[in-house]
């Protein structure tokens, strides 16, 4: 919320004011003339319903009650009229006040058949047969024309309130969960069948534009064999799993533990314990140890996977082993999965069907395997560890001797296709502008152990109530896509190739992107991750629906935050700067160091209905959670965008920077100021239907649309986004850039990373900036 006494002592907002009511006050005087031309017709209107008062009688009453319920009610005086209805048709007062006379059945026969008596004549009988032909004839028109008129009636648009909450109350957990049995009983058919089947049942419930898309990808897999890890100590042979190679039968979970994109091959070399790979761990390690083609045992954890990997390979390592700390999560001693692909189809000439165990197809020179934390354990000689209360993190003790051993990588990578399903909700008012709505129909294991059937079965649920709005009459202010894609475990393939193809129309179109990547992986609370100008309406809607918790102790209070995730938003957020959120149940990290455990593809124990959410209550909250944030932002007249969060949000990122210098803090104020009057009361008259212009709240929502485009980046460090709002901890935000510049010095200079901050601001209060003048200008050329 803005600070009004800020506001009101601030000498430079408070000109800025006066200017904007001067320009109003000549606005006002400018409308004078057309107030006076007004009155003259609104004379004329009153004497029409004078006539029409004198016509009523008692058996209109109930028509007109009927009437009330289906089309907004609005007076001269008062009521409030919506902007985004369609054109009022020339038959039909722009108040309403003639509907009556031109329904009402019994009008035409009441009064049009009396004839003055001075008028009468002395027809033949012929005349009078041809004069009652005619009257029966107007008769039939006019009963027909107002039998269409009670047609029509049925269908009047309906508020949008009233759409969300009969959307939100159709939507029921029993319904999810049988779309959810639909979905998963899907899970051993090829992709193809998949989308063809989701596609269908689109259309089924109401969805006319529907389309499916399809793009050939270089797709990573498991090799025949599994990798293998062999301790040359004693010559045993272990699976990344820690089970013993001689075991008879492999599960679904050790089939897919590997790492997609990995170089393959086999290493013999020594391993080399660096923690979390953060800048400080290497120091560390490198102060006492020839890293040189070592294989690395690195937790997962702590800042991006790819981010670590790439300094493993900056330092001379050959190999990376990845596991999970029980420390950091429960999940520690499962074997997992991990892509190495920052997002889209790889940059490599297509080959044969199937290219096979190449290293020319691969991401990184470095082998990478996860392993669970049993084998780390023993890798690590630190049996005990990774346990008790408090629990003792995993490390080597100094006593202990680094163990050789030959790993060995079997993964392989083939040419396929990748298909999104895409269907289109057509916007009334504003149809060239996107709300993109994305789930998947994919996951890193499939058939029992698959993932992907409650993002889908939400988003349908959504899809389906949604539609049933639109047959009786209202459409959204700005077109609807709701997106099913494909490749997502791998590098959100699906998206960013649809993405990158469409690039320049989402860039001015889409205006922001709501996820259902992973409703519920969790029961421990209700999470909300959105870019900074989204929080504030991610946190009143959570707020809003916010439910009590019966677990117990084992609860906790509901977040929200701007931190990097993973899942198909990040193209949008990351590539685009498009404003995204998302709101999950899902387990609160225990340390920061856990935050980025999330990037790991553990094997779910069973079924979501067994476990987490046996009456899907968790999952009828999100999806009543996310229909709202969709209408809000699908049909709010002004985007319901936060520029002043975005301000604070950098001044808090620069806080206890140590990097900061006079410029940023300077440009990060200028933000500010312009922010917090941008966002006041003078600058939306929009919120006020009386003074609703429609190229003035365009010129308001271009401005929110692009403002998170200004904190993109050209080339940040890998695993970072482009977008520096987005921050890697919760604790000590900062932009990730000018951490990295700091702590990595062979990185990005100091005054570089500077220099792409303070541009970045810059040029976001540049935008601003823009938006106050414009806004003038307007005025002024009204005058």
């Amino acid at each position: 919320m803005v600070d009004t006494q800020e506001f009101h002592s601030n000498p430079a907002l408070q000109v800025t004011d006066m200017a904007y009511r001067k320009v109003r006050a000549g606005h006002g005087s400018l409308r004078v003339r057309d107030l006076e031309n007004e009155e003259l017709h609104t004379a004329s209107l009153e004497l029409e319903w004078d006539m029409e008062k004198e016509l009523e009688e008692p058996g209109l009453d109930r028509f007109q009650l009927e009437c009330v319920e289906h089309q907004p009610v609005s007076s001269s005086s008062g009521g409030t009229m919506d902007p985004d209805l369609e054109p009022i048709q020339p038959s039909v007062s722009p108040h309403g006040r003639f509907e009556r006379l031109q329904e009402d059945p019994n009008y035409v026969t009441r009064f049009s058949r009396t004839v003055p008596k001075g008028q009468r004549r002395n027809w033949t009988c012929v005349a009078k047969y041809l004069l009652a032909g005619v009257c029966v004839f107007a008769a039939g028109l006019l009963i027909g024309r107002y039998t269409f008129s009670r047609v029509q009636m049925k269908v009047e648009p309906i508020a949008d309130t009233d759409v969300l909450e009969k959307i939100v109350q159709g939507i029921t957990a029993e319904k999810i969960q049988a779309l959810q049995r639909d979905f998963d009983s899907l899970s051993d058919l090829n992709e193809e069948s998949k989308v063809k089947y989701i596609a269908q049942r689109w259309k089924e419930i109401g969805l006319k534009d529907v389309q499916v898309t399809k793009h050939m990808a270089l797709l990573s897999h498991p090799g025949p064999v599994l990798s293998t890890i062999v301790d040359k100590s004693g010559n045993q042979c272990y699976l990344p799993s820690g089970a013993r190679c001689e075991k008879q039968f492999t599960t679904i979970s050790e089939a897919f533990a590997f790492a997609a994109y990995s170089a393959v091959g086999n290493i013999v070399a020594e391993v080399v314990d660096v923690q979390y790979g953060s800048p400080e761990d290497l120091r560390l390690v490198q102060a006492s140890t020839n890293v040189t083609n070592k294989i690395a045992l690195l937790k997962l954890g702590g800042a991006p996977l790819l981010y670590k990997l790439s300094l493993l390979v900056e330092l001379g390592f050959a190999g990376c082993l990845l596991y999970v700390d029980p420390c950091d999560g429960s999940f520690g001693y499962k074997t997992f999965g991990v892509t190495l692909n920052p997002g889209g189809n790889l940059p490599f000439p297509k080959g044969p069907k199937v290219v096979g165990r190449d290293n020319l197809y691969n991401l990184t020179s470095l082998l990478v395997q996860p392993i669970s934390a049993s084998l780390a354990k023993t890798l690590l000689s630190a049996s005990a560890m990774g346990q008790g209360r408090p629990c003792v993190p995993m490390a080597m003790p100094s006593t202990s001797a680094r163990k050789i051993i030959n790993l060995t990588i079997e993964n392989q990578v083939s040419f396929k296709a990748v298909h999104n399903v895409m269907g289109y909700l057509k916007g009334k008012t504003n149809p060239d502008r996107y709300v993109l709505v994305g789930s998947r129909h994919g996951s890193w294991y499939e058939g029992a152990l698959a993932d992907w059937g409650n993002g889908s079965a939400v988003m349908t649920q959504i899809i389906a109530f949604m539609m049933a709005q639109t047959r009786v009459g209202w459409r959204p202010d700005r077109t609807i896509v709701f997106c099913s894609w494909g490749g997502t475990s791998l590098g959100n393939i699906g998206s960013y190739e649809w993405g990158k193809e469409n690039a320049l129309v989402l860039q001015s179109r889409a205006v922001a992107y709501v996820s259902l990547h992973s409703p519920v992986t969790n029961s421990g609370s209700l999470q909300a991750t959105a870019s900074p100008s989204l929080l504030q309406l991610a946190g009143e809607i959570q707020k809003k629906h916010s439910v009590s918790c019966s677990r117990g102790a084992g609860c906790s209070v509901s977040s929200v935050s701007s931190l990097q995730t993973p899942g198909d938003a990040h193209f949008f957020s990351n590539q685009l700067g498009v404003p995204t959120v998302e709101f999950t149940y899902s387990e609160v990290p225990k340390t920061e160091r856990a935050l980025f455990v999330s990037e790991a593809f553990f094997p779910p124990e069973s079924s979501l209905g067994e476990t987490l959410d046996p009456a899907f209550k968790l999952h009828e909250t999100i999806a009543k959670i996310t229909t709202e944030a969709i209408l809000r932002l699908a049909t709010d007249p002004v985007l319901p965008f936060c520029p002043l969060d975005v301000a604070l949000d950098v001044q808090n990122k620069l806080k206890d920077e140590t990097l900061r210098g006079p410029d940023l803090l300077n440009v990060a104020a200028s933000l500010r100021e312009n922010s917090t009057f941008f966002q006041s009361e003078v600058m939306r008259p929009a919120n006020d239907p009386k003074e609703r212009d429609p190229a003035h709240i365009r010129m308001l929502n271009d401005v929110l649309r692009d403002l998170e485009k200004s904190f993109l980046i050209p080339t940040p460090p890998a695993g970072f986004y482009r977008n520096i709002l987005y921050c890697l901890s919760r604790q000590t935000p900062r932009f990730s850039i000018l951490k990295d510049a700091l702590e990595v010095s062979w990185h990005n200079s100091i005054s570089h990373s500077q220099n792409l901050v303070y541009s970045a601001i810059s040029s976001a209060q540049k935008l601003v900036q823009s938006g106050l003048d414009l806004f003038e200008n307007e005025n002024d050329n009204l005058e």
